[in-house]
């Protein structure tokens, strides 16, 4: 009896012991299988520091991240009347605080030829502003007052974009009283083009329906991450949720130069320039999918001098890419007049290079 109850006890034990070894595989398989509910949930190592990304916020967070940095801009220009009298006429944009010293960027058609100009913080606080510099190429200039505790805003970059992405656009429309008017829309368009006058064009604007009014010039148009990702700029006449901005990435390089020299010092080749279209491509036979084409070659300017010809297709600048019109932009506002640079075009199906000299433009 006594050898029956070890035997039962080794069967036992035995048992127990095979059992243990089949759930500690099982436990292994499973650990090996993809198992999604396991593998969102892991233990955060509080001792490294987390990198925080740029993310979506909720258009009330992202308006409360971005409104410190948004001013009112109110302005007085004196003019005579029909019996020589002096008549002060009144004006308001917006703005956004660049840097804790004072710069403040906004549209150079809110602050060209005006007598005083005057800021308001989102606290309420006012001060007189001088101008820094202004662009009127770009419809940028940048101004400064003396304060302190100033919020500058958080820019983006307006490089990768996507036709539909959600957008804020916050200014003072109207100057209405009560702080700044908040707008929801969407990107509508990139790339768009707005003609000043026969050699002069605003090239690489954002459209967007984000409703843009009067007073609302030189604010920002920004993402849900409350990055300013244009300056709101203009809108057309008689149009329904039609408005557009210049896009931060040429408007950091303007304000840049313009904060460290007044102006801006961009190179000009002296053309008229169009992107390349698909219809442009069947039209014109073209080679190539991207790059400018020349509509017009202004004389006694470098690309008349160098030979250049109407229907010459600009791929290159120096070793830059040139892709559309926005990108010609970008290019001459990084390199002054004096500059030599090589094209690299196309001459029907030829690929063609040449160097010039920038100049000044007219």
């Amino acid at each position: 009896m006594r050898y029956i109850n070890l035997y039962k006890i080794f069967l036992i034990v035995l048992f127990n012991l095979m059992f243990l070894i089949s759930c500690e595989n099982s436990t292994d398989v499973n650990a090996t299988s993809p198992d999604l509910t396991s593998q969102s949930v892991k233990p955060v190592n509080t001792s490294i520091p987390l990198v925080v990304v740029s993310e979506s916020l909720t258009t009330i967070q992202a308006v409360g991240l971005l409104t410190p940095s948004v001013v009112q801009i109110s302005t007085e220009q004196l003019s005579l009347g029909s019996f020589n009298q002096v008549i002060p006429r009144s004006g308001v944009g917006s703005g956004i605080i660049l840097d804790t010293q004072g710069h403040i960027l906004t549209n150079n058609h809110v602050v060209e030829g005006r007598n005083s100009i005057d800021v308001t913080l989102s606290d309420g606080r006012s001060f007189e502003a001088t101008l820094v510099g202004s662009d009127p190429r770009t419809d940028l200039a940048v101004i400064k007052i003396t304060s302190e505790s100033l919020v500058p805003a958080k820019l983006g970059n307006s490089e990768n974009l996507s036709v539909g992405e959600d957008v804020i656009a916050v200014g003072h429309a109207l100057a209405l009283k009560g702080g700044p008017t908040v707008s929801k829309g969407v990107i509508s368009a990139l790339e768009r083009t707005i003609d000043l006058d026969a050699q002069t064009s605003m090239v690489d604007l954002i459209q967007t329906d984000a409703s843009i009014n009067p007073g609302n010039s030189g604010g920002p148009l920004s993402n849900l991450a409350g990055e300013v990702i244009g300056i709101n700029t203009a809108i057309i006449d008689d149009s329904n949720g039609i408005g557009f901005a210049i896009n931060i990435d040429d408007a950091k390089i303007v304000s840049d130069q313009l904060v460290k020299k007044g102006e801006v010092q961009r190179g000009f080749i002296g053309i008229s320039p169009f992107n390349v279209t698909k219809a442009l491509k069947e039209q014109l036979e073209l080679p190539v999918e991207e790059g400018v084409v020349i509509g017009r070659v202004i004389p006694e300017f470098p690309a008349s001098q160098s030979g250049m010809q109407v229907e010459d297709v600009i791929i290159k600048l120096n070793q830059v890419d040139i892709t559309n019109a926005g990108d010609l932009s970008k290019f001459l506002i990084s390199n002054a007049p004096g500059t030599k640079i090589l094209v690299t075009f196309y001459r029907k199906s030829e690929l063609m290079q040449l160097e010039l000299t920038l100049s000044d433009a007219p």
